[in-house]
């Protein structure tokens, strides 16, 4: 079963309301000044707690800094993706993920979606980084609260979108619009290629818009998972600008 382990990543996952924790261990002689609050939060969401030596948490870590806390989380389910269409509200904020396959970046992808209010995160089935531990731990337990859904085609996927009223923004390094000049009022989905290869051919002709983040450095591109925060940070700027949004 995939373990969170660390304080703030435990704390972050119980903020979620506790859902797929399944129990929490704690070191014995484990004494961080926080650890109260998450006893105390764990209690709140019926999450039982139990004391076990710390070298039983070093086995259960690989032996990573654990801070003497872990989480045992039941496996990471995935969202029906026809479901999160019908919910989404009239703002709602799609990230898709096409081929991105290091299990950090797209931990880290759902921790920022989260983090800006999106409403789902899109991966295909195949040829990426699925819902794994490491992805779970590079999320600081957003995991726990962020819906993630996965599809056979995200092409087709992005045509059912559109039928829907949502907008959709490419984002690779050839685009010719600054990502600062784009509209992203009402229903949008930011579609973000994998590391190396971009958005695929198709993929790339069914975007509404395709922008691109200026590079001012020697480096020719960002890693995606600080593209995906800067596009999406962005958006939520601007849609706060904004009297209507």
């Amino acid at each position: 079963m995939p373990t969170i382990y660390g304080l703030n990543p435990v704390l972050e996952a119980l903020r979620g309301g506790g859902r797929r924790i399944e129990r929490i261990v704690v070191a014995e002689g484990a004494g961080h000044h926080r650890l109260q609050e998450l006893i105390q939060m764990a209690r709140q969401a019926g999450v039982p707690i139990r004391r076990e030596p710390r070298a039983a948490l070093d086995r259960l870590t690989g032996g990573a800094n654990h801070q003497g806390v872990l989480a045992v989380a039941a496996a990471a389910g995935y969202a029906d993706a026809d479901d999160l269409i019908e919910r989404a509200p009239g703002d709602a904020i799609f990230v898709l993920l096409d081929s991105i396959e290091d299990p950090h970046n797209l931990g880290a992808i759902i921790r920022t979606a989260e983090c800006a209010g999106a409403e789902a995160v899109i991966i295909p089935q195949r040829r990426a980084a699925q819902l794994n531990e490491t992805v779970v731990k590079t999320s600081a337990g957003a995991t726990a609260f962020m819906p993630v859904a996965r599809v056979p085609n995200l092409s087709a996927f992005v045509e059912k979108l559109k039928s829907h009223g949502f907008w959709v923004v490419g984002v690779e390094s050839s685009g010719e619009k600054d990502y600062a000049e784009q509209d992203y009022s009402g229903k949008l989905a930011l579609v973000f290629g994998g590391e190396g290869s971009g958005l695929g051919r198709l993929l790339r002709e069914r975007c509404d818009f395709i922008v691109s983040v200026p590079m001012h450095g020697q480096v020719s591109s960002l890693n995606v998972s600080v593209a995906v925060g800067v596009v999406l940070f962005e958006a939520l700027r601007r849609r706060r600008a904004r009297p209507d949004q």
